[in-house]
């Protein structure tokens, strides 16, 4: 499969810079994968698609305040540091990404706030990946705060404004538990409490499973055959709960919504040969393209993306046709939907 077969022209009016005033009054296009037809709703028309004993299922993981700015030492070069994931809680060891890249090298120390909190790269990973050590005697709770204090909200970079103070809630699901992450499951931030309590009422069952992205879903495709892209990892828990509730809808022949790409990879990491869902806590870096024969989940609900990014191909996937993907983002487009995290959204059913 080649790169190329998705690209597509985005303008860049269309990417949302702020999500709906309401969560749930995004857009939201209905495809229908079989009948091959597209039809224009709002998410609040989500409840209309499912019933009695369908599972709905979310990612759990919680964003936490990932972008650091900072300084170098001797320089004052002004920096960026976007932290990753904890390597180490002890060694207060992290795997995080640095801009500008050139600037930042081994044994370099960096300087945070008034000077309140202090790190020293220890190693080079990528080309802008370092491992660093932060300076701090204090408790993990201490640590924990400081970084709330001094962190931004970790907007993606195509959203060009400032960061102001209602991201810290709009981009945050509202069922949210698990924190570690450096982005929300994008699908997830459309969902009200009403409208899960509507969902509830109607008899449909929510299940849930952790998972952490990692940075290739912000990382470009950058070879022509994607069967030479490799993703990085991500840490991912599917619970026994989450595991027998899904089972049981498998038998009983009722919709599997995953809601996000996060939730469609933990999915199909932990299937078994015979089909069903393990529980499981592992990592996985698996890359889902066309052709793919998805295992446990016969819906999805995502958002739209950027050309030729991992997401889109995990879409087209599902769609199990690419030319039909190629006609929805164009009717997309030219519908003037809005793109990205804070975008309108597509349910695949």
């Amino acid at each position: 499969m080649k790169l190329s077969k998705f690209r597509y022209n985005l303008p860049a009016e269309l990417i949302a810079q702020y999500p709906a005033e309401n969560r749930d009054e995004s857009r939201m296009m209905v495809v229908n994968r079989k009948e091959k037809t597209i039809e224009h709703k709002l998410f609040k028309d989500f409840l209309n698609y499912f019933e009695e004993h369908d599972v709905v299922i979310f990612n759990n993981s919680k964003v936490f305040p990932a972008r650091l700015f900072g300084n170098k030492e001797k320089t004052g070069a002004q920096i960026e540091v976007f932290l990753l994931r904890e390597l180490n809680s002890q060694l207060k060891l992290w795997d995080v990404l640095v801009d500008p890249a050139r600037k930042i090298r081994v044994g370099n120390k960096l300087f945070f706030g008034n000077d309140d909190l202090v790190a020293e790269v220890i190693d080079n990973t990528t080309s802008r990946g370092r491992t660093i050590r932060f300076l701090f005697d204090g408790s993990d709770e201490d640590f924990k705060k400081l970084i709330f204090r001094l962190g931004e909200t970790p907007l993606p970079k195509y959203i060009t404004r400032p960061v102001e103070e209602e991201d810290a809630i709009r981009y945050q699901t509202i069922h949210a538990k698990v924190e570690g992450a450096i982005a929300p499951p994008s699908a997830g931030l459309h969902f009200t409490r009403e409208m899960m309590m509507r969902l509830e009422i109607k008899g449909v069952d929510f299940a849930e499973v952790t998972v952490f992205q990692g940075a290739s879903y912000g990382r470009s495709v950058e070879v022509e055959d994607l069967t030479k892209h490799k993703m990085d990892s991500e840490n991912i828990f599917v619970m026994p709960e989450t595991a027998a509730r899904v089972n049981k809808a498998i038998e009983s022949k009722n919709k599997i919504c995953a809601v996000g790409s996060s939730v469609m990879r933990a999915l199909e990491t932990s299937v078994s040969a015979y089909g069903k869902l393990n529980s499981s806590e592992q990592w996985t870096d698996k890359f889902i393209f066309p052709p793919y024969d998805f295992r446990i989940a016969n819906a999805f609900l995502t958002n739209f993306h950027e050309s030729e990014s991992t997401l889109m191909m995990l879409t087209a996937a599902f769609l199990d046709d690419l030319d039909f993907m190629q006609n929805i983002y164009k009717t997309a487009v030219a519908e003037k939907y809005r793109f990205l995290c804070y975008g309108d959204c597509l349910l695949i059913i």
